[in-house]
């Protein structure tokens, strides 16, 4: 099978993987309970991903080995047979959102060469995000929010005023939002799900221009896996507590905390990516029904080909009876 026939089974087989798993969670939504629609996502993806056809190997996942039972990094999985594939995993973006029947819940997956994912600590990252089609090095994590709005706003040839940022809503970003609203820009805060916000900033109908602020590294490292196959620009930085970064540090052999990232030092070689929404949000739809049968909205992307895909799959039944 030559590469292309084989990247094209790739998609296909992760698309499958969020969408199986998307299906088992969305029976919880609006159920109030957390615990069970994370539980109900890691089985899920873990009995669809024990049929795809590759040696995976998880390197971002649920947790390590003996603290969580599945998922957890360095687990190999996969029916074998296949390329030795290291994968990333988010099996429920948004549990709160889903417990509440919020917006902007996913289900996320990507797989890359070996070595591919930035191996990180589960710590925070801080972040900035924006879109393709614009000049490189357009904004940056050392220069102050009113600048890097300023430059995009001119390189979009649009005042500030009209662009949207995309933030979590989470007390640690207070200064952040103060500075957003200085410099003149709208704000959109989020519940959950910063790996959306990051690839929202790549999708015009997103009405999303630029995404700030600090989520778990681990999922940046997802985001800047979407940012590297769809062309968007990502820049992160690792925020270490200050009670035992040395040791994480040490643990995971990193000289340069202050380092900032860019979306291929996080996420490089041959990637695919898929995300299947949960509940609705700026790019993807959550699990609907029509005529009794579940439909889901999924979108895919590959670095190889920069090719992006929006599937929209009628199932049969849903694959998980709750």
């Amino acid at each position: 099978m030559n590469t292309t026939a084989r990247g094209r089974d790739l998609g296909i087989e992760a698309v499958r993987v969020t969408e199986t798993t998307s299906l088992a969670v969305s029976g919880f939504c609006g159920r109030g309970d957390e615990r069970a629609a994370d539980e109900a996502a890691v089985a899920a993806m873990h009995d669809v991903l024990r049929s795809v056809s590759i040696e995976g190997t998880i390197r971002i996942g649920e947790g390590v080995e003996n603290q969580v039972e599945s998922l957890y990094v360095g687990e190999k999985i996969g029916s074998g047979g296949g390329a030795k594939t290291d994968l990333a995993v988010v099996p429920l973006e948004g549990s709160t959102a889903v417990a509440r029947g919020d917006p902007n819940a996913l289900c996320v997956f990507a797989m890359a060469e070996e070595g591919g994912f930035l191996d990180t600590p589960d710590v925070y990252m801080d972040k900035l995000a924006i879109g393709g089609g614009l000049p490189e090095d357009l904004v940056d994590l050392d220069e102050e929010p009113g600048r890097n709005l300023r430059e995009l706003a001119r390189a979009k040839g649009v005042d500030v005023g009209e662009l949207l940022v995309c933030v979590l809503d989470r007390p640690r970003h207070a200064e952040l939002i103060a500075k957003i609203r200085k410099a003149g820009a709208r704000i959109m805060l989020i519940a959950d799900g910063d790996i959306s916000g990051v690839i929202a900033t790549n999708w015009p109908r997103s009405g999303i221009d630029i995404y700030m602020g600090a989520g778990g590294a681990p999922h940046g490292v997802l985001a800047a896996a979407a940012q590297a196959c769809g062309g968007g620009q990502m820049q992160g930085r690792l925020l270490f507590p200050s009670d035992q970064g040395r040791e994480t540090m040490d643990r995971y052999g990193i000289e340069q905390p202050n380092r900032k990232y860019g979306a291929t030092d996080m996420a490089s070689g041959d990637i695919t990516f898929s995300a299947t929404g949960i509940t609705t949000g700026p790019i993807l739809l959550g699990v609907r029904h029509r005529y009794g049968k579940p439909v889901t909205h999924s979108l895919v992307l590959r670095s190889s080909t920069r090719e992006v895909r929006c599937i929209e799959t009628h199932h049969d039944s849903f694959p998980v009876r709750l």
